[in-house]
């Protein structure tokens, strides 16, 4: 009875322990799922919606960022906090006590861009290089009118990308706190499990 019991504490032991290292392989080099704090990505994503991000492509280089990706970051204005426990937290995406934000590629470096809204709808207008996007996923509001201390034009510096959110009456986005460094990428949204009613694959628009 006592080595019956042994050997299965043993396998229990083994378990966890797979178990534990499969969790932190998948989060840290593949993805993790997210849920959505606020109402800056409507109505793409709404508060409560839960995404998988995906860290493969973004984190470990295999695709570039893209014009229209969703994407997890720590916003470039908070400092990261140190330790080598931190920085665990931060990789497999447990127990962070850092503040991440979800927002959408609008520009990447080198790229010149011009934010603005439209004199008739009041909706948000941005240009890149000269030309309008076209922006369907624009939640149906208003946009707040850029003055002179924020970030509405400009080329994006080497590293960086411009973030802007969906719902631009209601987000605080690169406007505020300008350009976004690629390190600070957490993942990509890459598609919505939760909840069921809204299940959907985010694919990168085409402009």
């Amino acid at each position: 009875m006592e080595k019956e019991k042994k050997s299965f504490i043993r396998e229990l032991v083994e378990t966890i322990v797979v178990v534990a290292f499969l969790v932190i392989v998948i989060r840290g080099f593949v993805g993790e799922p997210r849920w959505i704090p606020s109402a800056s990505m409507r109505a793409t994503l709404l508060e409560g919606d839960r995404v998988f991000i995906e860290k493969i492509t973004t984190k470990h280089n295999f695709r570039e960022i893209k014009r229209g990706d969703i994407l997890v970051f720590y916003p470039p204005f908070t400092k990261l906090r140190p330790g080598l426990w931190a920085k665990f937290t931060r990789f497999v995406g447990l127990f962070d006590k850092n503040e991440a934000y979800i927002k959408r590629v609008v520009a990447t470096e080198g790229e010149k861009f011009k934010i603005g809204s439209d004199a008739k709808t009041g909706r948000s207008v941005v240009y890149i290089n000269g030309k309008q996007l076209k922006e369907d996923y624009l939640y149906d509001n208003a946009t707040r009118e850029c003055v002179e201390d924020m970030t509405c034009e400009g080329t994006v510096p080497k590293g960086m990308l411009l973030m802007l959110g969906d719902n631009r009456a209601n987000s605080q986005d690169g406007r505020y706190w300008g350009f976004l460094p690629k390190d600070r990428v957490i993942g990509r949204a890459v598609f919505m499990f939760w909840p069921l009613n809204r299940l959907r694959i985010f694919t990168t628009p085409e402009y």
